[in-house]
């Protein structure tokens, strides 16, 4: 799926499909257009469209095996196009995840459950001569020679 023929859908299913609302997919875009610039060959997908595939990438969890197969490039070519966005967008420093403690205010509320699993004896039937039957040797087949 390319860049040209999602560009236009709502930003519900923008967002369904990329993870992230159309502004957010602009800055990104601008991001990468800045920090990557053009040289040697042409490549075969715009920016926005390495962008999309990124992000599809993340969001589906496909095999880079897949993604090739859509957008017809090869195998190699789908991870260099990931790593090198990622770094750019990492490179940029506007798109980052807070650190742990940002995500777990302090005032939270822990509740420990102790459960006492220690062992315990069973109660096992009592063995009895009556229980125990002794099989007599008549009761045995003998082999055969």
């Amino acid at each position: 799926m390319r860049y040209q023929d999602i560009r236009t859908w709502k930003d519900i299913d923008f967002k369904r499909l990329t993870g992230v609302q159309p502004k957010t997919f602009a800055k990104m875009l601008a991001v990468l257009e800045k920090e990557l610039g053009n040289f040697g060959r042409p490549p075969k997908l715009s920016r926005a469209d390495q962008l999309l595939m990124t992000l599809m990438y993340w969001r589906e969890y496909r095999t880079q095996f897949h993604i090739a197969g859509s957008y017809d490039i090869s195998e190699s070519t789908v991870c260099r196009t990931v790593n090198k966005v990622e770094d750019a967008l990492i490179r940029s420093g506007e798109f980052r995840l807070p650190g742990k403690k940002v995500l777990q205010p302090s005032d939270t509320l822990i509740e420990v459950v102790l459960v006492d699993v220690s062992e315990q004896a069973i109660e096992r039937p009592k063995k009895s001569k009556n229980a125990i039957r002794v099989a007599k040797r008549s009761d045995i087949p003998k082999k055969h020679k």
